[in-house]
């Protein structure tokens, strides 16, 4: 009788506990969707283009693009350095960054880098994976970007 008392306890707590898993502790998704996708871009071709006078391109800004579709929200671009995009996402003013980010990246204790979503050859011919950086602790959306990356994109190549 006790360990069915104890066992219906512990089910009470984590159904408590289920509501909000993953969550996103500044409401990203949630204030994204239907609205605006602040994203920072740095140039890195062929997988971000940045010229003076003309929107941003590239193989991750249309994969930008069509993640923002699903959001009904429209793609706010700010070019800027790596350094100054990084800090703009740990502030909070940017909600996801690209610019050809691969595994290696130097950024991932101030950002949560994406799972792979495709991986290349690098130049030696040694497998390279590709990641976006999304704010830390930003679960929802992450796993929301993560979702849709490996449901769409696995064959993004240069």
């Amino acid at each position: 009788m006790r360990r069915t008392a104890g066992l219906l306890l512990t089910a009470a707590l984590l159904a408590g506990c289920s509501g909000g898993f993953p969550a996103d502790p500044d409401g990203t998704l949630e204030r994204v969707t239907g609205d605006a996708l602040r994203v920072g871009i740095t140039a890195n071709p062929p997988w971000t283009v940045v010229e003076e006078g003309a929107p941003p391109s590239g193989l991750e800004a249309e994969v930008v693009a069509e993640f923002a579709e699903t959001l009904d929200a429209e793609v706010d671009w700010t070019v800027g350095s790596e350094e100054r995009l990084i800090g703009d996402l740990e502030e909070g003013e940017l909600d996801l960054v690209v610019g050809g980010f691969t595994g290696r990246s130097p950024w991932s204790a101030r950002a949560a880098l994406t799972t792979p979503y495709t991986t290349v050859p690098d130049a030696h011919g040694a497998p390279e994976p590709h990641v976006m950086a999304a704010p830390l602790g930003e679960n929802a959306f992450l796993v929301r970007l993560e979702t849709f990356l490996l449901e769409n994109h696995r064959d993004v190549l240069p």
